[in-house]
């Protein structure tokens, strides 16, 4: 039993490695624009069907394709900021909001009808490989989706604090007037803030589909573990996102261990309760 509980332990460390990376950018984007991302989970689906159509039609290697979806959706998400969702929305905290629910309704209603409601996997030489770690078989795609996703982070990470775009971004996102006054333009640095928080679910994608299916309705699966894993780690926090994310990762392994497969994700709503209850703010979060 003991070596049953290490391995669902292993497995959710390495799952939750890459829900770390998709909490990412939804906390960046929380950061800079102070909204919740409510296309967050449409965007990573269609991500998702993008990698699933370089691998379908023109053979490439889900992580050979991950560099082409990482900058394609950097380019989706600046553009729909920069030319839909800052144009509709004016600027407007609220506004946006609910522009970003409108975007999401569209792109899952368009991937239903240009796909219809079937999941779709992929299979390559390393889908089925494991490697044996003492008594212990881990999943070969999970451990590089795992060390490429904390690799990505750590990019990301310095990318934020030692750029001076990353300064840039730091700087509208706490004072966007003063900002203004150094001569930053906001508008530019949102979209900019809003494509490098849905690149990362570019890179996210490539790294889920080697072990996890594809629909329309993929994306509302990883949008509610987000949502948990922003707030639990405290909002606008990258060291809460991706510690929030190996312990949701963990949670929902342990509680599809002890409760099956169904039951498994109360397990992630008891440890979000208990976190809010002891700490509203999240495991990172500044008091106020």
């Amino acid at each position: 039993m003991t070596q049953i509980v290490i391995a669902a332990v292993v497995n959710g460390l390495l799952t939750g490695g890459v829900y770390a990376l998709v909490a990412l950018g939804l906390t960046l984007i929380y950061g800079v624009l102070h909204i919740v991302n409510f296309a967050h989970g449409s965007l990573l689906m269609v991500a998702m069907f993008g990698a699933w159509l370089m691998v379908t039609q023109f053979g490439l290697d889900p992580y050979a394709a991950l560099p082409v979806m990482t900058a394609a959706m950097f380019v989706v998400g600046w553009a729909l900021y920069r030319f839909v969702i800052g144009r509709v929305s004016h600027g407007e905290d609220r506004a946006i909001l609910l522009a970003t629910l409108g975007v999401s309704i569209v792109l899952d209603n368009a991937a239903l009808v240009i796909f219809g409601g079937d999941t779709r996997t992929i299979e390559t030489p390393l889908t089925f490989a494991m490697w044996e770690v003492g008594p212990l078989l881990i999943s070969v795609p999970r451990i590089i989706s795992f060390a490429v996703a904390l690799v990505l982070a750590a990019a990301l990470w310095a990318f934020m604090s030692r750029t001076d775009t990353g300064r840039a971004i730091r700087a509208v996102a706490r004072e966007p007037d003063g900002a203004r006054l150094m001569g930053i333009r906001p508008d530019r640095i949102f979209a900019l803030a809003y494509g490098i928080g849905i690149a990362c679910l570019g890179a996210a994608a490539c790294l889920l589909l080697p072990t996890f299916y594809v629909s329309p309705s993929v994306g509302s699966v990883f949008v509610l573990v987000a949502f948990t894993i922003v707030v639990l780690g405290g909002m606008g926090s990258f060291p809460g996102a991706v510690l929030g994310g190996l312990l949701i990762g963990v949670t929902e392994s342990l509680g599809g261990l002890f409760l099956g497969e169904s039951l498994g994700p109360i397990g992630i709503s008891a440890v979000f309760i208990v976190v809010l209850l002891l700490r509203p703010t999240g495991m990172f979060g500044a008091a106020r």
